[in-house]
């Protein structure tokens, strides 16, 4: 089966719009860049909390999706545990399609 939401990812990263990495991602969050933000489900707890609670202050949305090597995949890098979208629009359909 095709993961739609993945390929997005894909296509996010592709257009620049998309930040990968613990650090990278909480500046996105902080800097008002980023509109969602997504953490592997095997991510750590604290990983998680982390991100859950800097997004749910900053007003960026957060999804659990994937695991940290199928996100790794979809952009073409190793593992990632977190990636945050930086396109309103990619962002919005991303999360249609994790929803779906």
């Amino acid at each position: 089966m095709i993961d739609k939401a993945l390929n997005m990812i894909s296509l996010a990263m592709k257009a620049g719009a998309l930040a990968s990495g613990e650090f990278a991602c909480e500046e996105a969050i902080k800097g008002g860049t980023g509109f969602l933000c997504i953490v592997a489900t095997d991510a750590s707890v604290n990983t998680k909390k982390s991100f859950s609670n800097s997004c749910e202050f900053y007003g960026v949305d957060y999804v659990e999706y994937g695991t940290k090597e199928s996100l790794g995949h979809a952009i073409g890098k190793e593992y990632r545990a977190s990636i945050v979208v930086c396109d309103e629009n990619l962002s919005l359909s991303i999360l249609n399609k994790i929803r779906s």
